[in-house]
């Protein structure tokens, strides 16, 4: 969506490193963003990352507009977020895409709507350039799954590759909603990860009951009570539902409000 940072440029040299051709996209898609989301504060910052995007050796740059991506449905957003607030299902809607094993698990058990139009704009951006080949990031670990479940379902002829998480020296994950931190919440925010190392570490050490990890990692929280958790899990990979005993593969998933913006990370044991 845009707000470019080296996370998102580690996708671009991947797909340097693999592919003859390639293309980008920025969209801040309105059909993800629920009621009181931060849509309109989106950090937007397009003539910089045009450059960077030509920097690194990008082809082309898909920016397409609202009315672009839904052709004579420009108020979409509004009447989206207006029929998710009511949950009206006799409500005027668009086409929707929807996942429907995945979409209510970790931020789509958060943000009702969400993974319905991240599946919905995924397979238009899909159908319009066609891509052989589409990286994502891990830090987006649910949305991966969707994807690569709604690729598998829905027949699509591209390839999902899943990048490793871009972190900051002292471990913070990328996102382009950093840039909402002052200095105290920037502080704060780093307990995401250590909570994540704790249960890495536990697991390593031979633990393997998923409700005695998550309360290791809820431990790290409580020395940031400012900061506060939506969700700790640990689950399948590729299901995402909860497991009651680790083995390889599992993932640990966290979203957590610091101030108000809310951050995700992950860690795959």
């Amino acid at each position: 969506m845009g707000a470019l940072h080296e996370g998102h440029l580690s996708l671009v040299r991947a797909a340097r490193e693999g592919c003859d051709v390639v293309a980008a996209s920025i969209f801040v898609n309105p059909t993800q963003f629920g009621p009181n989301e931060d849509l309109a504060k989106y950090p937007r910052s397009f003539e910089r990352d045009c450059a960077w995007l030509e920097r690194e050796g990008v082809e082309l740059l898909f920016a397409p507009s609202v009315e672009e991506m839904y052709p004579g449905d420009a108020d979409r957003s509004a009447r989206a977020t207006q029929v998710l607030a009511t949950q009206n299902p006799s409500a005027p809607s668009p086409t929707w895409v929807i996942v429907e094993e995945l979409s209510g698990k970790l931020d789509g058990k958060s943000r009702p709507g969400h993974f319905r139009g991240v599946a919905t704009v995924v397979s238009k951006l899909f159908h319009i350039v066609e891509p052989d080949v589409a990286f994502f990031g891990q830090k987006d670990a649910a949305q991966v799954g969707v994807i690569k479940r709604m690729v598998r379902d829905l027949n699509f002829a591209v390839a999902i590759v899943v990048c490793p998480i871009a972190r900051e020296a002292d471990g913070l994950a990328m996102s382009s909603r950093n840039a909402y931190l002052n200095p105290q919440e920037r502080k704060q925010a780093l307990v995401l990860h250590r909570s994540l190392a704790r249960i890495k570490e536990l697991a390593a050490a031979g633990e393997r009951n998923a409700a005695a990890l998550v309360r290791a990692g809820r431990e790290v929280f409580a020395a940031e009570p400012a900061v506060r958790v939506d969700y700790f899990e640990i689950v399948n990979g590729e299901n995402l539902d909860p497991v009651v005993e680790v083995s390889a593969g599992a993932l640990v998933a966290v979203a957590a409000y610091v101030g108000t913006t809310r951050l995700i990370d992950n860690e795959i044991l």
